[in-house]
C-alpha cells in the first residue's frame, strides 16, 4: 500500500466482505477487533471500533433489503487505520442531519446512533439515496488522534467531519459471487509537477497516477494478475500513462492478461490524461455532466494495440472515476444527488453497490479535484 497526498489510501488488498445475515453483527465485530489489534490499537480504541461496527451492522440487519460490511486496513505516510464501509439497498435516510444527532437511533440497535459513530471515528462520511440505500464509511486510527481517549470527541459528529483528512483517491473491489478473491484491482502513487519556485524540481504529492486493472476471468488466477499489476505499477517511476501502460504490458507477459487503464491527474493544470487497453470505463464527472475517456481494444500482457492518450479538463469540483465492466456503465451523476461532494472512498462504495454486477468481479477507483 502506498500513500497518496499524505492521506489514507488502500489498493484493493485484504478487503473482507460480510453480507447481511443473522450473524452479521457478531462476525463484523470480531473481524474489526482482529484488525484493530493487528495494528496495535489500545483495547479502549478497539472497543470504540467494535461499538461502531456493531451499530452499523445492526442497522443493516434491521432495515436493509440487501447489504454488506466491507472491512480493510488503510495507511497514510505516518498512520494506519481500520476502515469499514456499510452499504445497503434499504429505504435510505430522508433526514441525515437528524439521524446524525447524538442519541438518535433506529429501533432495535444499540442506541448509540450514527452521530456517535461519527464522533468516535477518526474519519466519517455518509451518503443516502431515499428509497435506494445508504453508504457509510468510518476510519479508526491505530493510535488516538483528535478523537477517543481523552479527546474533544464530543464536538464532532457531522457529515464529513474528520480528525484525519479524507483521501483524495479511494477505491473498492468486490469479487464475483461465490469467490473470495477478486481479479479487479487498483493502485495510485504520487508524482511531482515542475515548479519554478524550487528550480523546476517539483513538489512531491502535486499529482497522482492511478491504475484500474481487470484481470481476465475470475478467482485466484485473475487475482494473481492483479497482484502482479500492482507490483509493476508500484515499481515503475513514469508518470505518463502510455509509458506506465507499456511497463504493465511487459510485466504481465506470461499471465492470462488484463484490461488496464492508467490516468495522470494534474491538479495544477486541471487536466487528466488517460491511456488504456481493454474494457475499463473512465469518466470525468460534475454534478450534471459525464465526459468519457476512451481505451483502445486489447489485452495488456498479450496484445497491445496502437496506443492513444486521451485528455480532458477537470472543472472545479470534478471527479475522475475509473471502473471495470463489473459495474454497469448506465449510471449518470444526476441519479446520485450530492454524491460527488463526499469523499472518494464513499463515492466508490456507493457506485459499486448501486451499479455493480454480481455475476462479475467489480472494481472502482475515484480521484477528486480540489475546490
Amino acid at each position: 500500500m502506498g500513500a497518496v497526498n499524505g492521506t489514507w489510501t488502500t489498493e484493493a488488498e485484504d478487503v473482507t466482505w460480510l453480507r447481511v445475515d443473522v450473524a452479521l453483527a457478531s462476525a463484523a465485530r470480531r473481524e474489526a477487533a482482529a484488525l484493530g489489534r493487528r495494528i496495535g490499537m489500545s483495547e479502549a480504541r478497539v472497543s470504540d471500533l467494535e461499538l461502531a461496527v456493531t451499530e452499523a451492522a445492526t442497522n443493516l440487519r434491521q432495515h436493509a433489503r440487501d447489504g454488506a460490511i466491507a472491512l480493510r486496513l488503510v495507511r497514510s505516510r505516518t498512520q494506519v487505520a481500520v476502515e469499514f464501509l456499510a452499504l445497503d439497498n434499504g429505504p435510505g435516510i430522508d433526514d441525515l442531519t437528524g439521524a446524525l444527532t447524538d442519541g438518535v437511533s433506529t429501533a432495535g440497535t444499540l442506541g448509540v446512533g450514527l452521530g456517535a459513530i461519527a464522533r468516535l471515528a477518526d474519519g466519517f462520511d455518509i451518503h443516502s439515496l431515499p428509497g435506494r440505500g445508504t453508504a457509510l464509511t468510518a476510519r479508526f486510527a491505530a493510535s488516538a488522534g483528535a478523537v477517543g481517549e481523552g479527546s474533544d470527541a464530543g464536538e464532532r459528529g457531522g457529515i464529513g467531519d474528520a480528525a484525519v483528512p479524507a483521501p483524495r483517491t479511494g477505491g473498492l473491489t468486490r469479487p464475483i459471487s461465490g469467490e473470495r478473491v477478486c481479479g479487479d484491482t487498483w493502485a495510485a502513487r504520487e508524482y511531482a509537477l515542475p515548479d519554478a519556485r524550487d528550480g523546476g524540481a517539483g513538489r512531491p504529492g502535486d499529482g497522482v497516477v492511478v491504475m484500474m486493472c481487470d484481470g481476465l476471468g475470475h478467482g485466484p488466477m485473475a487475482a494473481r494478475v492483479g497482484e502482479r499489476a500492482r507490483q509493476v505499477f508500484r515499481e515503475d517511476t513514469a508518470s505518463e500513462p502510455e509509458k506506465v501502460l507499456r511497463a504493465l504490458h511487459s510485466g504481465l507477459r506470461g499471465t492470462r492478461g488484463a484490461a488496464v487503464a492508467v490516468a495522470r491527474f494534474d491538479p495544477a493544470t486541471r487536466r487528466v490524461r488517460l491511456c488504456g487497453a481493454g474494457n475499463v470505463s473512465a469518466f470525468v464527472l460534475t454534478a450534471t455532466t459525464r465526459h468519457a475517456l476512451l481505451s483502445m481494444p486489447g489485452i495488456v500482457g498479450h496484445q497491445l494495440p496502437a496506443l492513444r492518450t486521451f485528455e480532458a479538463e477537470l472543472p472545479p469540483g470534478a471527479v475522475l472515476v475509473l471502473h471495470s465492466d463489473g459495474l454497469s456503465d448506465r449510471w449518470v451523476p444526476h441519479d446520485y444527488p450530492g454524491l460527488l461532494t463526499r469523499e472518494p472512498t464513499l463515492i466508490a462504495g456507493q457506485l459499486l453497490w448501486q451499479a455493480g454486477i454480481r455475476r462479475d468481479d467489480a472494481g472502482v477507483v475515484v480521484v477528486k479535484a480540489g475546490p
